[in-house]
């Protein structure tokens, strides 16, 4: 009997040859060890360093050759090329028929030999709650496992929306004068708080015992009765997101460590991650305390191709701190120089500037000379377009967006600790005796600059690096290697860039 490994490796070698098109260079090493995680049941890291339209065939391929049981957890903005073009495409190539089905079919395991693909809020639903919907030991494939702790705090987290103050007047007129009271009490609090551009704030004592006694009174609500369970835990966050235009807010309750909750479900079968970047190593240490993965397994990092998959990296060097006053004045000359010398060769143009006020300004100089071809945060843009944007809009959007040809980035993406959620998340490690620039900042600043830089590998586009502390602080070389593979550039004139542009 043919081993699964040697199957797929020599009908992926056959597919690969009929594509004209290039290819990820990893495919075969990467199907190899998918295919042995589903032989064996054994569970696996696995580090791309490239996007999932890139690596993506290593996976589904062991997937519709293996006669096992599968679930395969993707976000649903994956799910619908999965299911309608990659799959189909693959299928019809080798001649198989293997069932694919999502949740909502209704599927005996005990025979079940197919596919299943669900979101990941389907099976964090299934296993935080123990539903029981899949078996406790099917082998599970996550795929964007570098979004597992994001996709868990936002699958926990408890929120009181405006419209839950309405219901709970409906479920409860009994007690209206003190659900009125304790809205209106919040509101003004809430909203008293000063402005800040994350838009965002911890609740304070007052606030937190307004709530409290609310949440006790009324503690046949199941919503208020989550929150008094939870909102003594020091694990726990309680923190509001505020709309100062329409006066609006809603307050939540997140997690602030997910590691314990998600450990026994990661243990309890096998499963393989799958990610860009999950961590700096490739024994992945760090992201694998944060999701709470204790157990020995094999872990692989790709790197990119050298020269197939580099990018072109301009870092200016003896710029002013990005905290001095000097940064914004050399930051609008920078983007002028790269932007009016670019334009024409290495558009669309993306620009990543997270502070308030720089946003504004670059915003308002582009604009003056390139009109509505600059956009400010917009999903609405075309091959001409100028974006310029904070890094949580270019995490949460970039995927729907064109692949910049040239990145401009002002800033390194360290969490800014004027941000609540960020200072109370230090917080909490420091109480952890925790490293948490080492176990927390710095390592999302390594996973947002490499999500940033993945599709212009694929095109060699230029990134152009505007902050110094990359030259001059300790952690500089973490950031570079994490570029890595890069052409470094000294300098970029706009003959430079046009002929660049002409290749």
């Amino acid at each position: 009997m043919t081993l699964l490994e040697a199957e797929v490796h020599l009908s992926l070698r056959e597919f690969l040859r009929d594509q004209k098109e290039p290819l990820w260079d990893h495919h075969l090493t990467m199907a190899r060890l998918v295919s042995r995680a589903l032989r064996l049941g054994r569970s696996a890291l696995i580090q791309t360093g490239s996007t999932f339209s890139r690596y993506g065939l290593s996976y589904l391929m062991p997937c519709l050759l293996s006669d096992r049981p599968i679930l395969l957890v993707v976000p649903l903005s994956f799910q619908k090329q999965l299911i309608e073009q990659d799959i189909p495409y693959l299928q019809q190539w080798l001649n198989t028929d293997k069932a694919i089905v999502n949740h909502q079919h209704g599927v005996d395991f005990a025979t079940f030999q197919g596919l299943m693909i669900v979101s990941p809020e389907v099976w964090l639903s299934d296993r935080l709650e123990n539903k029981g919907q899949f078996p406790d030991h099917i082998l599970t494939l996550i795929d964007q496992a570098d979004y597992l702790e994001e996709w868990t705090k936002d699958y926990l987290t408890l929120t009181i929306s405006p419209d839950f103050w309405i219901t709970l007047q409906q479920g409860y007129p009994a007690y209206g004068n003190l659900i009125q009271e304790v809205k209106l009490f919040l509101e003004k609090s809430i909203l008293s708080h000063p402005q800040s551009p994350y838009q965002c704030c911890l609740l304070d004592q007052e606030e937190k015992d307004s709530l409290c006694h609310l949440c006790q009174t009324l503690n046949q609500s199941p919503l208020l009765q989550n929150f008094a369970q939870l909102i003594d835990h020091s694990n726990q966050l309680l923190w509001a997101s505020i709309n100062q235009d329409k006066k609006t807010f809603l307050i939540h309750l997140s997690p602030l460590d997910v590691s314990s909750l998600l450990s026994p479900h990661l243990a309890q079968s096998p499963i393989v991650l799958m990610g860009g970047f999950l961590d700096s190593q490739k024994s992945a240490s760090i992201y694998r305390k944060t999701i709470g993965l204790s157990q020995d397994i094999l872990c692989l990092k790709f790197h990119p191709h050298r020269q197939n998959e580099l990018i072109n990296l301009y870092i200016r060097d003896r710029l002013p701190m990005p905290n001095t006053p000097e940064f914004q004045r050399v930051l609008i000359e920078e983007v002028k120089k790269l932007v009016f010398g670019g334009y024409e060769s290495l558009k669309p143009i993306t620009i990543i500037v997270d502070d308030v006020p720089s946003k504004a300004q670059v915003a308002t100089f582009l604009a003056a000379e390139f009109g509505s071809q600059v956009k400010v945060e917009k999903t609405e843009i075309n091959e001409n377009s100028i974006l310029i944007s904070g890094w949580k809009f270019w995490h949460e959007k970039q995927l729907k967006l064109p692949t910049p040809r040239l990145l401009i980035i002002a800033t390194l993406p360290i969490p800014s600790l004027e941000n609540p959620l960020v200072a109370a998340q230090v917080s909490y490690y420091k109480k952890q005796h925790k490293d948490w620039f080492r176990f927390y900042l710095l390592p999302t600043a390594l996973k947002e600059i490499q999500r940033a830089v993945m599709p212009l590998r694929e095109s060699q586009g230029i990134v152009a690096l505007l902050d110094n502390r990359v030259n001059y602080r300790s952690y500089g070389n973490l950031i570079l290697t994490a570029l890595e593979p890069y052409a470094k550039l000294d300098y970029i004139d706009s003959s430079w860039l046009q002929e660049d542009g002409n290749k």
